[in-house]
């Protein structure tokens, strides 16, 4: 639809402000705030149930919200005249594709193709999804990786502005998923802001600019990859007594203490002259005989540890 980056002004492609969708007297979402900037790929995670689908269904305008705000690349989801504006300009993949079963790709593909002015270069797309094998195979007879690439190429034939995938990865066999990697850096790359929901960490990890973890229907952390996995993850085991360890290391950060009486703290340092400070002062408190382990820390390590949290 549009050769040139999508700024018009808007900062943020996606501004959510107090959310709330609720299925009778359960809460799906609760008071969710968060924004996702245009040309930036945003991460959405949580566990199942956290509320993510719905989130994407209020902002994508298949779900009335119960309250909040939506703003969708500056206009608001509550202003009907706008939907035809917004159709033109926004894709949309639904959890499960939501893929008719008889036509082929190429069919689906050409029929939503005719709603934009000027769409995507389809032979460039297909490629991009390793898709040229399956383009006349009717949708029910592929599988379910295919039709999960079928339903991203849906959502982004119409060069959108801003593109919700629902799991584009899910089903997706390794090889595939990188080339669709590559795909949506490309559309980010054109100015496309893209809100993803994955259970795939390593993918939120290798092209979210930004994440949201969600959990309960709320947010309970976000930042980019790098600001939410920074510093180094200590352990110590073997201990005598760990309380009296944890005590040691609390003067580098908060430590934890598991039930086996490992003892763990965040650091942001894991240089030379800090491992000696720290074995000096375990040994001094007779600890010497501890274990220690340094991991940096990854996003899947800091989401679980989150999502164990706000449990």
């Amino acid at each position: 639809m549009m050769d040139e980056p999508y700024h018009m002004g808007v900062d943020h492609a996606l501004s959510v402000t107090g959310l709330r969708k609720s299925y009778g007297s359960k809460p799906a979402v609760d008071s969710l705030t968060f924004s996702a900037a245009a040309g930036r790929i945003t991460a959405v995670l949580g566990p199942n149930g956290a509320g993510k689908t719905t989130t994407l269904e209020c902002c994508e305008g298949l779900r009335e919200p119960d309250d909040g705000e939506i703003f969708v690349l500056g206009r608001s989801r509550r202003t009907p005249a706008d939907d035809q504006w917004l159709r033109e300009r926004v894709g949309v993949m639904v959890q499960q594709g939501g893929l008719p079963m008889a036509p082929t790709p190429r069919q689906v593909l050409g029929h939503v193709a005719a709603f934009y002015p000027t769409p995507a270069d389809l032979d460039h797309l297909v490629a991009a999804l390793s898709l040229a094998d399956a383009m006349d195979t009717p949708i029910r007879r592929l599988s379910g990786g295919q039709r999960q690439r079928v339903a991203v190429a849906c959502a982004l034939v119409g060069r959108p502005a801003l593109a919700f995938l629902d799991e584009p990865s899910s089903g997706v066999d390794p090889h595939a998923r990188r080339e669709s990697w590559a795909l949506l850096r490309e559309q980010r790359d054109r100015g496309c802001a893209i809100v993803l929901t994955t259970h795939h960490l390593a993918e939120a990890e290798e092209l979210a600019d930004h994440v949201v973890v969600m959990d309960h229907g709320r947010v309970v952390a976000a930042g980019t990859v790098d600001e939410l996995a920074s510093g180094t993850r200590v352990a110590l085991a073997g201990l005598a007594v760990p309380a009296r360890a944890a005590a040691i290391v609390s003067r580098w950060g908060s430590p934890a203490i598991s039930p086996d009486g490992e003892v763990s703290v965040v650091v942001d340092r894991s240089d030379v002259g800090f491992a000696r400070e720290l074995t000096d002062a375990l040994a001094a408190a007779g600890e010497g005989t501890a274990s220690l382990t340094f991991a940096r820390r990854t996003l899947e390590s800091v989401y679980l540890s989150i999502v164990r949290e706000s449990a």
